[in-house]
């Protein structure tokens, strides 16, 4: 009983909080139920006749993970990297994988009552990936759906 209650301790501790990042100018928040780890830009293993938005793998303490420039999957111009730049290792469908982002903001609670659908607009834009539009006072989060950023037959060709 007390394995189940501190699983529920540690996931009660995780609900709401999202680990905000940016991309451009826009800010995007990702649950952090989801996130591994957070490390700085390292080198990258190009792997051929991935699609562009992947980089190729690193080499995360003798665990091979694929890459994705955040930026390249929603469309947005390459821009070189920096010491700002960090990859965030999270795991999507059983896998782990390193999203390149500009850079870490900050973990924010945001609660269910703050959150509102994303607007109806496009959906062959990078709104698929958005789940949900996070307030916080004046500000909003553009909060990613970790699950859509990448399908299953993705998944399969680029798992190692």
């Amino acid at each position: 009983m007390e394995d189940n209650l501190l699983g529920y301790m540690e996931e009660d501790t995780q609900k709401d909080k999202f680990l905000i990042f940016s991309i451009d100018k826009e800010q995007y928040g990702i649950e952090i139920k989801y996130v591994l780890e957070i490390i700085g830009i390292q080198k990258i293993t190009e792997v051929p006749e991935l699609p562009d938005y992947v980089k190729g793998v690193i080499n995360l303490r003798g665990k091979i993970i694929p890459v994705m420039d955040v930026r390249l999957r929603f469309k947005k111009n390459f821009r070189d990297y920096d010491d700002r730049t960090c990859i965030i290792v999270v795991q999507i469908k059983d896998m782990s994988i390193g999203l390149i982002i500009d850079r870490v903001i900050e973990v924010v609670d945001i609660e269910e009552e703050q959150i509102t659908p994303p607007p109806e607009l496009n959906k062959s834009s990078n709104n698929k990936y958005i789940k949900g539009i996070g307030k916080i006072g004046e500000e909003v989060k553009l909060l990613i759906d970790c699950d859509k950023l990448l399908s299953q037959e993705e998944v399969d060709e680029i798992s190692y």
